[in-house]
């Protein structure tokens, strides 16, 4: 069964094509869903596959790679590469059918299917080429929802940085996306029956809370957990290289077209307001900080713009599907304004170390996204009312709220559980002389830099 959050506009083909499915498959030649694949569609999907992927090789790698000291870099680099490859296993091992799988989900019945996927996927051993998935290829939609497994804990990287250890990144990682993503994932997009999705009525296009509110929550458990980098906050930690991180960042913004646009699962006009809307709100955050930073520090930096810029991505990406131009344009601004001032003023003043800021932009970013999904997907904002013919922004509003705060709660418990059971058995941080040195030289044995 399709996530509630796809429309696909192909399934109107008309009378002609439907005669023409029930005499193939009645003659055995081929089945309806094979009738229904589109050419365009999967090339859509194939492209936007590539371009969510690439948002985390080498995107992130650029962007959080520049924000490292230059005796980390690596450190940072492995930490995602090999997060990259774990999780693409992990999802054809059982992921994706904990996540995707709808067999015993009933739409207004919770039962443990609303929550988690079933087994059915295993190993994807039933997956054929032939298999359709909608109007694209199983193989392709399969390969869609890979890349945003991979990014999530990709993410959380960025909070912990310069200081956890290789080994514990892994076990947290693999732990956190069986037990964390996956499930929420399941929750939100899995069909009819889903815990938040279909039961709450959540809407979430492409992971303000799948992965932006699941990720930072756990950043910031992280970081907390694994205390201050040694000198943070009186010394200054300076970003090795900036010109990398921009590249990343522009990366992540082109990227980000396949991680909203491509969620539509369909080469038509929802993914094309979602194209839309996506670069506008990222327009209009990059503004929002650049000028707030401007007025308070006296320069703008370029940090900022593009630290504001994945704010506005980050906005953005639950309500793609639901607003219009104009709410996009206020949901970036809005949004960059309250990420900047939790990754300043809230982070130093409650002193925890967000390293590259997870917490800061996509936990903030993913729950005042999330919310305000409710208000610009009112037609009164150009939003399309999310289909309904009398759109109550009220019942949405708390719908929204719902979600946020059971994510929240969700992913800070389990994470915690996760961390605490790691710091007494395996050990979580770097001594402090492994910091000193650098965990390039120490934990890799290679440097990324020339002394």
């Amino acid at each position: 069964m399709l996530p509630k959050r796809l429309t696909f506009s192909s399934y109107r083909t008309g009378w002609p094509l439907a005669v023409l499915g029930a005499l193939m498959a009645w003659s055995g030649a081929a089945t309806a869903d094979t009738a229904t694949l589109n050419s365009g569609d999967t090339a859509w999907m194939l492209t936007s596959s590539v371009l969510v992927l690439a948002m985390t090789i080498p995107g992130l790698f650029l962007f959080y790679g520049g924000l490292a000291r230059s005796k980390n870099v690596l450190s940072v680099l492995m930490h995602c590469f090999s997060l990259t490859a774990i999780v693409s296993v992990l999802w054809v091992l059982y992921g994706y059918s904990l996540a995707f799988d709808d067999a015993g989900m009933k739409e207004g019945e919770l039962n443990l299917h609303s929550f988690i996927g079933g087994l059915s996927h295993i190993g994807l051993r039933d997956l054929t080429a032939a298999a359709v998935h909608g109007t694209i290829p199983e193989s392709v939609w399969i390969m869609f929802q890979m890349t945003f497994a991979i990014i999530t804990p990709s993410l959380i990287v960025g909070a912990f940085a310069e200081r956890m250890k290789f080994s514990a990144m892994l076990w947290f990682s693999v732990l956190w996306v069986s037990l964390v993503y996956f499930p929420v994932a399941h929750m939100v997009w899995g069909g009819s029956g889903a815990f938040m999705g279909s039961d709450w009525g959540v809407i979430d296009f492409a992971g303000g809370t799948v992965v932006h509110i699941n990720s930072g929550i756990a950043g910031l458990v992280a970081c907390i957990m694994l205390g201050r980098r040694k000198g943070y906050p009186t010394q200054h930690l300076a970003p090795h290289n900036l010109t990398y991180s921009v590249i990343g960042g522009s990366l992540l913004w082109l990227g980000w077209f396949g991680f909203n646009a491509g969620s539509a699962a369909a080469a038509d006009g929802n993914a094309g307001m979602a194209m839309l809307v996506t670069q506008v709100a990222t327009a209009a955050a990059a503004l929002a900080w650049m000028f707030l930073e401007w007025f308070r520090a006296g320069k703008p930096s370029v940090l900022g713009a593009v630290t504001g810029a994945v704010a506005g991505l980050v906005a953005v990406t639950p309500a793609a599907g639901t607003c219009g131009p104009l709410g996009a344009l206020l949901l970036g601004a809005i949004t960059s304004v309250v990420c900047f001032f939790t990754s300043t003023t809230v982070k130093h003043f409650f002193g925890y170390d967000d390293a590259f800021d997870v917490f800061g932009v996509h936990g903030t970013g993913g729950i005042v996204g999330s919310i305000l999904t409710a208000v610009f997907a009112a037609p009164l904002f150009g939003g399309n009312g999310n289909g309904a013919v009398d759109y109550a922004m009220g019942v949405q509003l708390w719908a929204q709220v719902k979600g946020v705060i059971f994510t929240v709660l969700y992913s800070g418990i389990i994470s915690y559980i996760i961390l605490r059971v790691l710091k007494s058995t395996l050990g979580l941080r770097v001594s402090e002389e492994t910091e000193a040195t650098g965990l390039d030289l120490a934990e890799h044995s290679e440097r990324g830099y020339n002394l």
